[in-house]
């Protein structure tokens, strides 16, 4: 299964509404509001890892008031 944290930076004062959008996203098995340089950060699962850079590329990245996110993809050994 292929992984990745995803770091995002929300507009001001809207971190609570870009939480609840990655929570309707299947693919996001989890999410949290953080503090710190990033706002939100969130874990992609999926069982390819084109699955996981579609889902950040066009699901995470493409909600309303995401400025900018950072993506950490998990390597297995």
């Amino acid at each position: 299964m292929a992984k990745a944290y995803v770091l995002i930076n929300t507009e001001m004062g809207r971190e609570n509404d870009v939480l609840q959008a990655l929570k309707q996203i299947p693919n996001v098995v989890e999410a949290y509001a953080i503090y710190g340089v990033y706002d939100v950060i969130a874990k992609v699962e999926a069982d390819s890892l084109e699955k996981v850079k579609e889902v950040i590329s066009n699901r995470i990245r493409r909600i309303e008031y995401v400025r900018s996110t950072l993506s950490m993809i998990v390597t297995e050994p």
